[in-house]
């Protein structure tokens, strides 16, 4: 487990998609990326790809700040990167179905976990952010296209500024905990 020592506060950056499906690989790349940069302590950064239910459980172990990072369709110019503050899991638009553990959509995620916490006692982080690029394609086949490709460096610098933002202490997780 990684914990900020002033605040208890923990934050989970998870690269979500397929690199198999051209630019669906964004957030793997992303997080490929960030992870040789330095972060603090508090900061654990994951390569889920299509591993969705895995991500969902993962997130029982109590996080303050969820960053998730997907490749993300929402009309723009490919490449355009999107910074998406969630507050429900109703608050991004349904792409997949929930039971398909392969191919889980940000929304299927929170959604299985918001039900996984209900039948655990589990506590969703306090605050969740989607870092997301709009594709150029998804079509089968393996590496970014250019546009994609060019916004991976801003998409680390948009991660390494709401990591930031993650220090300060947000009443999710570890400290509803703590009894705060």
């Amino acid at each position: 487990m990684t914990e900020d020592r002033r605040t208890g506060a923990r934050t989970l950056v998870a690269g979500v998609g397929n690199i198999f499906l051209g630019d669906d690989g964004f957030g793997v790349e992303t997080v490929r990326v960030l992870a040789t940069h330095r972060l603090p302590a508090h900061v654990e950064v994951v390569d889920i790809g299509v591993r969705g239910v895995h991500l969902a459980y993962q997130l029982l172990d109590g996080y303050d700040t969820l960053v998730l990072v997907d490749a993300t369709a929402r009309g723009g110019d490919p490449g355009t990167l999107y910074r998406i503050e969630v507050d429900s899991p109703g608050d991004i638009a349904p792409q997949g179905p929930v039971l398909d553990g392969h191919h889980m959509s940000p929304d299927a995620v929170l959604a299985l976990l918001e039900t996984l916490c209900s039948g655990t006692g589990g506590t969703p982080p306090g605050r969740t952010v989607v870092v997301g690029c709009e594709p150029a394609s998804l079509e089968e086949g393996i590496g970014l296209s250019a546009p994609v490709a060019a916004a991976v460096p801003e998409a680390v610098r948009v991660i390494q500024q709401i990591v930031q933002e993650s220090r300060a202490p947000v009443l999710g997780t570890a400290a509803r905990e703590a009894g705060k």
